[in-house]
């Protein structure tokens, strides 16, 4: 089970880095809204294909930009984990849907999201990395399909947290990176004090 670190509010909030409010994302996710059926869930949908398909990660296409503010993420089309994920959040919530960050440990700290549609009484774990050969990560409301699981024989670790914002790890290596070279030397190797998920499910 997923717990939540912040009032239930906070999960639709839009601050510095969720910045929802920020003219791009508005239109995008009125978009997005549009494109869909006119459901949480077919919205959820689109905004996770959309992130995870046209946005870019900074690591495969060797791009040394580093984005980390959502409207940053979504005007550069570019970005790592966790400004990818940063950007679904901030779509999903701009479309009303309750949304947070997760992570996981795999040698560094990968970012993902979880969302909480109407009528679920439970969080769901989505992962917007973007694929590529050997990594096919999809919506899932049945059973997780991330890009990677967790392997706790080699010290990897799923943690069981929905941030309602960035923890300050995360945050301090995006904003002191001057480019993705330097990103890769700065990015947190645990998040202290994070529990994890029951046999990394």
């Amino acid at each position: 089970m997923l717990l939540t670190n912040a009032p239930e509010p906070a999960y639709l909030a839009a601050d510095e880095v969720i910045d929802h409010e920020h003219p791009l994302v508005r239109q995008t996710a009125g978009r997005l809204r549009r494109g869909s059926a006119d459901t949480a869930q077919a919205y959820a949908e689109a905004a996770y294909a959309f992130v995870r398909d046209t946005v870019p990660h900074s690591a495969d296409t060797g791009n040394p930009l580093v984005t980390w503010r959502a409207s940053d993420v979504l005007r550069e089309r570019t970005g790592i984990c966790y400004a990818k994920s940063h950007a679904l959040v901030a779509l999903l919530r701009a479309g009303g849907v309750p949304a947070g960050l997760c992570y996981q440990r795999l040698g560094v700290v990968h970012g993902l999201i979880a969302l909480r549609l109407p009528g679920r009484d439970r969080w769901d774990r989505q992962d917007p990395r973007g694929n590529k050969p050997g990594i096919d990560a999809r919506f899932s409301l049945d059973e997780e399909r991330l890009a990677w699981r967790a392997r706790p024989e080699r010290g990897e670790a799923d943690w069981r947290t929905v941030h309602a914002t960035p923890p300050p790890e995360v945050l301090a290596a995006l904003r002191g990176a001057a480019d993705l070279d330097h990103l890769w030397r700065l990015l947190p190797a645990d998040l202290p004090g994070s529990a994890e998920l029951p046999g990394c499910a």
